[in-house]
């Protein structure tokens, strides 16, 4: 599924299952309490904290895909075609950091 797609769907989803999309200081919330569980995992799975036992049968990819759901509701009630920006950001990206990543000798 690409980028206009995952937003049609979720409007679809919206509209089937929710009343309305959260306003977008909800939605920021939303989004910064995702991201914080994403933070949570990473840092105790692939970082130095250790993992709690309760934590242990959270899904990194669930936890991602939310953060993706409420993007997404971000781009839509804020008429954002997110396919679009995507692909200039790539592109902005490709032409900007050509070289840079190759020539850093930190990831060498």
């Amino acid at each position: 599924m690409n980028i206009e797609d995952a937003q049609l769907a979720v409007d679809e989803w919206i509209k089937e299952h929710g009343v309305r999309y959260f306003d977008e200081l909800t939605n920021m919330a939303q989004l910064t309490e995702e991201v914080g569980e994403v933070a949570r995992i990473i840092a105790r799975r692939y970082g130095e904290q250790s993992e709690k036992e309760s934590d242990k049968s959270k899904d990194l990819g669930e936890e991602l895909a939310d953060v993706v759901f409420v993007v997404l509701c971000l781009a839509n009630q804020t008429g954002i075609d997110l396919q679009s920006a995507f692909d200039k950001k790539l592109d902005l990206k490709s032409k900007r950091d050509h070289d840079r990543h190759k020539n850093n000798p930190k990831l060498k």
